[in-house]
């Protein structure tokens, strides 16, 4: 939001007389004078005028969550449990989830209240890597890395898939490496090539990947340098 919006909006003052107060240096961001009227203010800043505090910055939160089998990947659920439950209640305000994986898979998740920020992490346009670990029902095929590379058409969105990397680890294992994360879609793209996967594991997402001393059900904050990669 603006922060000649946020004055006017939490001071009582109108937009003219918010344009006024930053124009004459009485307003702080985060403690750093602001002359800019029209600059964002995310809701984790804090904002003073004259020293006295108009908006508290909240807390931004970057978790992940070692995903076990079982857990939907939602906040709340009247019939499955979720994978907010694995999480401290103290955390759960504003929390929602980057990049979801269904309830019988597992892996790397990634819960934030920076909805920026998670924006960018799962934006098909940016193109961040997912890597995946999979099982399959039959032996994958030879054909099957180059159709993965040349894209796999989805008639319901009427769009080819980019052009993802199989790295073949066994006959029915792989890693699997995507750029996009639409719904469902590595179980999609084998579903179109005849097989079917029995299992999946995140493993990655860009910079991101799930720490091994995490075990299922298991969280931490993300460090510094994980949440400025994205």
């Amino acid at each position: 939001m603006k922060l000649s919006r946020i004055l006017s909006n939490q001071n009582g003052v109108s937009r003219k007389q918010a344009n006024a107060l930053i124009a004459a240096g009485a307003v702080t961001i985060d403690g750093a004078t602001c002359l800019d009227a029209a600059r964002e203010a995310d809701p984790f800043t804090t904002v003073a005028s004259h020293g006295r505090i108009i908006q508290q910055g909240e807390q931004a939160h970057y978790l992940m969550l070692h995903k076990p089998a079982g857990y939907l990947s939602a906040t709340e659920d009247k019939v499955h449990r979720t994978v907010i439950e694995l999480v401290h209640h103290t955390l759960h305000s504003g929390l929602h989830i980057a990049g979801r994986l269904d309830r019988a898979s597992t892996g790397l998740l990634i819960l934030t209240n920076d909805g920026g920020w998670s924006r960018r992490l799962t934006d098909p346009l940016i193109k961040i890597p997912k890597v995946y670990r999979i099982s399959t029902a039959k032996p994958i095929s030879p054909e099957t890395t180059e159709r993965f590379a040349e894209g796999i058409w989805f008639e319901f969105e009427q769009l080819r898939t980019s052009s993802a990397q199989l790295e073949l680890l066994g006959a029915k294992d792989a890693q699997v490496t995507i750029y996009e994360g639409r719904y469902h879609q590595v179980k999609r793209m084998f579903h179109a090539v005849g097989n079917r996967v029995t299992s999946l594991h995140r493993e990655s997402m860009g910079y991101i990947h799930l720490d091994d001393r995490l075990i299922p059900g298991a969280c931490r904050q993300l460090a510094e340098t994980e949440i400025n990669s994205v």
